[in-house]
């Protein structure tokens, strides 16, 4: 089964991804992470996100297209990324998204992924 992997971070991680005195240890740890599902086998995909300040939000209000610079909410953790991985079950999910770096920093959302509807 395909599950989701959210991963949130505080807004300081972002800064730390591109830091030259930050970057090796802040990379260090997500590099070990996705080579250590790579070796499994799991990752269907992933992709890291750029901060939250390069977000753009659209809204459609009373028929028009509203646009707001940032993120839809203000919190203290950004979405940074995601992975969708194949494993067996939630269990394993769950345990694949513990070792993810940012679960000791701000958390990571796990989420089924829906298979598409029968034709």
């Amino acid at each position: 089964m395909q599950y989701m992997l959210l991963l949130n971070e505080p807004e300081s991680e972002f800064s730390k991804r591109n830091d030259p005195e930050q970057a090796g240890a802040y990379w260090g740890g997500w590099n070990a992470f996705i080579g250590a599902m790579a070796q499994a086998g799991i990752i269907v995909k992933g992709d890291g996100l750029q901060g939250p300040q390069t977000a753009t939000t659209v809204r459609i209000r009373d028929g028009r297209r509203v646009v707001q610079d940032g993120p839809f909410a203000d919190t203290k953790e950004q979405l940074g990324g995601y992975f969708v991985i194949e494993v067996p079950d939630l269990d394993t999910a769950l345990e694949w998204a513990a070792r993810a770096p940012s679960a000791s920093s701000a958390s990571v959302e796990v989420r089924p992924v829906m298979p598409p509807p029968a034709a």
